[in-house]
């Protein structure tokens, strides 16, 4: 067993909607703490990089999420978020930035991050976006006693229980918001979605952001299963509207 498979398995069993928060501006965190404890996380909070992935290690991965802030003194967000992402495929990571600009927004969604919060916001806004990640994150614990249905479609296979997905029979490593995406897709096969309907039921009705997150998801999630990202054959781009998945080219 791998460290990371032991770590999933530690927080499957543990799972309290635990928060790893790491923040270098004291106010910004005192305030974070506080509200999510208000909102009933188990917050523990840390004041930079190389300290939140050593308290990840210590606790062997026995958390749901991770807030991350961005700009910060030694090891930054994005090389938290990217190293704990290789430590776990389903731990809930939520970039927090004073940064506005556009890349910084796609490069920490690219390297794995499931959502981003920009600096200033609201408390409504923060523990509407956390509890919208730990929902995600809750569906991929399994229950001992649910058989494991599964979804086939072409290639793909999709075991429901343990949100996992396999390509001809060798697994593929989705964060759970990919999952979700992909499962949304095969159980919609050949049906034109739009951004707004796939934002919706993903992220839902109250998401803060915008359709952005969408297409780098789409992006992040042909990267991983198609032969050929840049010209890929299971999902198209339906311009101007949003995306369909298709397999019908594997069934002629």
């Amino acid at each position: 067993m791998t460290r990371g498979e032991s770590a999933e398995n530690e927080r499957r069993v543990n799972f309290m909607k635990r928060i790893l928060v790491c923040e270098d501006e004291d106010v910004i965190r005192d305030f974070v703490v506080i509200n999510l404890k208000r909102a009933g996380y188990d917050v523990v909070d840390v004041n930079c990089g190389e300290e939140a992935l050593k308290v990840f290690d210590s606790e062997r991965g026995r958390f749901d999420i991770a807030l991350l802030d961005i700009m910060m003194p030694g090891i930054d967000g994005f090389q938290v978020c990217k190293a704990l992402r290789k430590r776990s495929s389903t731990l809930g990571i939520v970039m927090l930035s004073a940064k506005t600009q556009e890349m910084d927004k796609v490069s920490g969604l690219m390297i794995g991050a499931d959502d981003y919060i920009t600096k200033p916001f609201t408390t409504s806004e923060l523990t509407a976006r956390i509890d919208a990640v730990y929902r995600r994150v809750s569906m991929s614990v399994p229950r001992d006693d649910e058989i494991a249905p599964t979804i086939e479609s072409g290639p793909f296979l999709l075991n429901l229980k343990s949100r996992t997905v396999a390509k001809n029979g060798i697994p593929i490593d989705l964060t759970q918001v990919e999952y979700q995406i992909l499962e949304y897709f095969i159980n919609n096969a050949e049906t034109a979605l739009d951004r707004g309907s796939i934002l919706s039921h993903i992220w839902g009705d109250n998401y803060y952001g915008d359709d952005k997150i969408v297409d780098v998801n789409i992006r992040r999630i042909r990267m991983k299963i198609e032969d050929e990202p840049s010209n890929p054959k299971y999902i198209s781009t339906i311009w101007g509207f949003g995306y369909k998945w298709s397999v019908k080219h594997d069934e002629e």
